[in-house]
């Protein structure tokens, strides 16, 4: 089944993402994939990182109560991104989800191969990036 995120072109998407006019349905696990991929296939990590915690952070305010964002988890999801495309065939997100499915279907388990501590749930990686203390990204 096809995420609605797909409706979006790129320019969309990261369009509308960066003014927090995207629709629930489109706000996926998935998408901040996309959202990640384009981000730094266009401005490279350090800018793409810059990026996404201002508009993932922005989001949660809008339309959350500012709890949901972890900086920790955005710059590490980033990095982990990053270091896939620096290693993908694939010129394009469809191909790219393809070539490194566990992105999408072990993401939880590839980011525990970082981290011993619990990023996900963790108060100070929520408001401030953590370095990995098992394995550095590369």
């Amino acid at each position: 089944m096809t995420e609605k995120h797909h409706l979006l072109t790129n320019d969309e998407l990261e369009d509308k993402f960066s003014t927090c006019d995207v629709p629930a349905v489109l706000f996926t696990h998935e998408a901040h994939l996309r959202l990640s991929y384009i981000h730094i296939t266009k401005y490279g990590l350090d800018q793409a990182t810059k990026n996404l915690t201002k508009q993932i952070a922005d989001c949660d305010n809008k339309y959350g109560d500012g709890t949901k964002f972890n900086k920790t988890l955005t710059v590490a999801s980033a990095k982990a991104v990053h270091h896939f495309i620096k290693k993908a065939k694939a010129t394009d997100f469809n191909s790219f989800m393809l070539e490194f499915p566990q992105l999408k279907n072990d993401f939880k388990g590839l980011l525990r191969t970082h981290y011993e501590i619990d990023i996900f749930n963790d108060p100070i990686a929520k408001q401030e990036y953590l370095e990995p203390d098992l394995l550095a990204f590369g």
